[in-house]
């Protein structure tokens, strides 16, 4: 699965047939499984709508479609152990809907993947369903903990105001990667990220320092098998920030 994440497209019958080989392999992993398109709004935080998605980064409809790698290691999205199947992979996906660039961005060091490391890819018309693509490192594989998901959701949050987006979609894509992180946690964690640096924005414009395309959705993508536990950790996320 990916991160908050996965891979899964309605209405496209190319697709329609990963959709049901995710199914069978997310049925070894944990939890209920949620079908492919399968929205939920699970809440909101000042006045932005926090969505839960079972669809993968490829194919998502978005202004901006958010993805994470980790420093690269030869043949990583793949084999990284244990990468999910090419068949069932996220990343795999993304990577070949624009012809192996993110492969030779990170192999060739253009784009490394450090911790909070970032790149802005305006993809070819059709090539993928958003209209841009933000990547951002994670940093060295045996050295990541899931609490770091907090200041990438920063990241994501403030660089997609940069961008003058509304809204946009994240996929931590780290089940892709072969990390067994908590889902929970991890998706709980990326939004707590993203609202307190929307937050210290908000904060700023009050200001006069600061301006910014106030958002209206955030999107988590997440897979079949980890959609209902990704849910479980945002809705806490959101009760938090609501108390605050």
């Amino acid at each position: 699965m990916r991160s908050v994440l996965s891979l899964l497209t309605v209405g496209e019958p190319r697709l329609s047939a990963l959709a049901f080989l995710y199914l069978a392999f997310s049925s070894t992993a944990a939890g209920q499984l949620a079908p492919a398109g399968t929205s939920k709004v699970w809440g909101s935080v000042d006045n932005v709508s926090v969505v839960g998605l079972v669809q993968g980064p490829a194919t998502a409809p978005t202004a901006l479609q958010i993805a994470c790698v980790f420093e690269y290691t030869e043949g990583d999205i793949y084999h990284s152990p244990p990468a999910l199947p090419a068949k069932v992979n996220g990343m795999v996906h993304l990577d070949g809907a624009l012809k192996g660039l993110i492969t030779e961005l990170r192999k060739t060091g253009k784009f490394a993947g450090h911790a909070n490391e970032t790149l802005v890819i305006t993809p070819p018309p059709g090539a993928i369903a958003a209209r841009r693509l933000l990547l951002i490192g994670l940093g060295d594989r045996r050295a990541f903990k899931p609490e770091s998901m907090t200041s990438i959701g920063s990241v994501a949050l403030r660089e997609a105001l940069r961008l003058g987006v509304n809204d946009f979609a994240f996929a931590s894509d780290l089940k892709d990667a072969g990390i067994d992180s908590p889902t929970a946690l991890v998706a709980g964690d990326v939004v707590r990220g993203i609202f307190q640096a929307y937050r210290t924005e908000e904060y700023l414009a009050t200001k006069g320092l600061a301006s910014y395309s106030p958002l209206r959705k955030v999107t988590l993508l997440a897979g079949p098998a980890y959609f209902n536990t990704a849910g479980d950790g945002i809705r806490e996320a959101i009760s938090d920030l609501n108390r605050r």
